[in-house]
């Protein structure tokens, strides 16, 4: 059997890696255009802070562990088209310029996504960089070593850690976004109101619901950025404004959503024979609407690349599709979400309730105790929960793993006021935070 892979960050070498150990016999080659794989981009912000000192450290896999394992390790190599018809390849060696055939039985797409650059004037100044791999991150860092004012453009996680670093460097740092709200994709507002607080409190200026519409600057070096509502001076701007699904070499081969993202059935085939697919070039069932979307997200590709190579020869297990769950740590707080959050939830047209508790997490009479702030949002004629949020100083974070399971097992709110947790005057009360938000859901149907 011979198994082509396109492309190796976090979907490609969880593919490749299960592959080897599962079909030792396979002919496995893995293109990759990069002279790395596996890259923990999520980690640049930490990078760029100081926290991670080593960017080395933010790889977990390298070209010579796939070659160990038996892989046709092909680095700096760039898939130029793919012939799902005739089952082959052609492939540019980068470094040579050559370009060859390949032939394949199985073929596994976990090309990615890139990030969203907007066609607009100025755009190609040379201070305004892309945050998304190895290279992003080193010019990051050369670049903001002598830049004083810093423009970070989009209010996702990836933009608020940037945020949070450059303000810890000592810099002056513009968030600019689109949208109302920082985090808007994932927190309600009593939640983003408090991290925009923070990020007030510390020096940071939010240009939120303005639209950058020109980068303008001299030497081509940009100077000044211009929204719909007003102008920002900047020494360096990084755009954050969020990814596209890398699909273009299988595009009219196989079934996509609108914005190119690959539809792949629970077993991660695509809809054409032999073609598999994985990781942030994929759209994925999103289980509180039960319908595709596109997520990408670090852990949905490790799952999506692994279930590849389990599925490859026959359907064995199914993906258990995704809530989007997912963390961040700003400053002193510890934020997560899963599932929709309830302003997601009333633009999707579905009729949802919330209760919100806001509360210590642990009993008073302990010495220290924090204020926690959980949101629940569920369906109001059923009561299946379908998005939490998690808010504290203290970690509660993993009570959002909590909910992303009930989420996934189409749990009710009155099912979590009776969910057996237990308690410890250090972590809890006696009815934990989540019981609290099932009951108080329960008492309000009742």
């Amino acid at each position: 059997m011979k198994i082509i892979v396109i492309g190796c960050t976090h979907a490609g070498t969880a593919t490749v890696t299960q592959m080897a150990k599962l079909y030792p016999d396979a002919d496995i080659t893995v293109y990759e255009r990069n002279d790395n794989v596996s890259f923990l981009s999520c980690g640049i912000a930490l990078h760029v802070g100081g926290v991670v000192n080593n960017a080395e450290q933010l790889f977990y896999s390298n070209p010579e562990q796939l070659k160990r394992l038996g892989i046709n390790t092909k680095m700096r190599h760039d898939v130029l088209s793919i012939n799902t018809d005739r089952k082959t390849v052609r492939v540019r060696n980068l470094v040579t310029r050559e370009t060859n055939i390949d032939t394949y039985d199985k073929l596994v797409v976990t090309t990615g996504s890139w990030p969203i650059i907007p066609q607009m004037e100025g755009i190609g100044l040379d201070n305004i960089l892309l945050c998304k791999n190895y290279a992003h991150a080193q010019t990051i860092i050369q670049k903001a070593e002598s830049a004083r004012k810093i423009v970070v453009v989009g209010a996702g996680y990836i933009g608020i850690e940037l945020v949070e670093a450059f303000e810890q460097l000592g810099k002056q740092v513009t968030l600019i976004d689109n949208t109302p709200r920082v985090l808007f994709k994932y927190l309600d507002e009593p939640f983003t109101d408090l991290v925009e607080t923070e990020l007030k409190t510390r020096g940071v200026e939010l240009a939120l619901g303005q639209c950058v519409t020109a980068f303008t600057g001299e030497n081509n070096q940009v100077h000044k950025v211009t929204t719909t509502a007003g102008q920002y001076e900047a020494d360096l701007v990084i755009l954050c404004i969020g990814f596209r699904p890398n699909t273009a070499l299988l595009q009219d081969q196989v079934e996509m959503l609108p914005n190119g993202a690959i539809l792949v059935d629970e077993y991660m085939r695509t809809s054409c024979p032999d073609v598999y697919a994985a990781g942030d070039s994929c759209a994925i069932r999103f289980n509180p609407t039960g319908k595709h979307a596109y997520i990408p997200l670090a852990t949905n590709a490790v799952r999506m690349g692994t279930l590849v190579a389990r599925n490859l020869i026959k359907p064995t297990i199914k993906y258990l599709g995704t809530q989007g769950t997912s963390g961040i740590k700003i400053f002193d707080y510890n934020i997560a979400s899963t599932g929709m959050t309830e302003q997601a939830a009333l633009d999707a047209g579905m009729n949802v309730k919330e209760i919100t508790i806001n509360d210590d997490y642990r009993p008073d009479f302990m010495p220290t105790h924090e204020k926690a702030l959980l949101k629940v949002v569920y369906e109001e004629e059923s009561g299946r929960i379908v998005g939490a949020q998690v808010l504290s100083k203290a970690d509660l974070t993993q009570s959002i793993n909590t909910l992303s399971v009930c989420i996934q097992n189409n749990m009710t709110m009155d099912e979590l006021g009776f969910v057996d947790f237990f308690f410890q005057p250090h972590y809890n009360k006696p009815w934990n935070l989540l019981n609290q938000a099932g009951l108080q859901a329960y008492s309000t149907v009742g």
